[in-house]
């Protein structure tokens, strides 16, 4: 397994679930805006939808960070369609549901399980560029937490906006970053 930081976007189209919609994205959906995509193992599931739920509940703040959220499975979009009207929870979903069933983007962001045919759980956050800065791929027992995704996001933005600061753990929009020196080494 490669690393991905600043691999950019490989060219795509798959069919997606949209508020009550189906649609294409392709790469160039992705371009102009930050992007967040979010893999997860399977619609009618456990933990998956705790996950999604959290999402939806802070889209408003992604939306605000001038980001689109894209969750990524490999059901279709009609299986997403059926688990929307299915479960409140989802119902509440508001952005984009990707369907990759057969396992393209899942392969080109190496989350793929082959033998189970499930994606594992990972978040990938892309700049306007459609250049990857920020990933985390988890095993499918464990859930994410929006707020930190939403936190790695604006992190990202303030350091493509300021290139000469960076951000120190646990860092939020607003609190001090740290301007790199050699005069700070060890000192910290």
């Amino acid at each position: 397994m490669g690393n991905f930081i600043n691999t950019e976007l490989e060219d795509f189209t798959v069919n997606a679930y949209h508020d009550g919609e189906i649609e294409t994205v392709s790469k160039q959906d992705l371009l102009g805006h930050w992007s967040v995509v979010f893999f997860y193992p399977a619609d009618f599931t456990f933990v998956c939808p705790t996950e999604l739920g959290d999402l939806a509940d802070h889209y408003a703040e992604f939306k605000d960070a001038d980001a689109e959220v894209y969750s990524v499975s490999e059901d279709t979009e009609f299986v997403h369609k059926a688990w929307a009207e299915a479960t409140d929870t989802i119902a509440k979903v508001k952005y984009p549901m990707l369907a990759d069933p057969a396992g393209k983007l899942a392969r080109f962001f190496g989350v793929l399980d082959e033998e189970a045919g499930l994606a594992f759980r990972g978040v990938f956050i892309i700049d306007p560029d459609g250049k990857i800065k920020s990933y985390t791929i988890n095993d499918n027992g464990i859930g994410r937490n929006a707020e930190e995704i939403l936190r790695t996001l604006e992190a990202a933005k303030f350091v493509r906006e300021h290139g000469d600061k960076v951000c120190p753990a646990n860092w939020h929009p607003g609190e001090d970053t740290i301007a790199p020196s050699l005069d700070l080494v060890g000192k910290i």
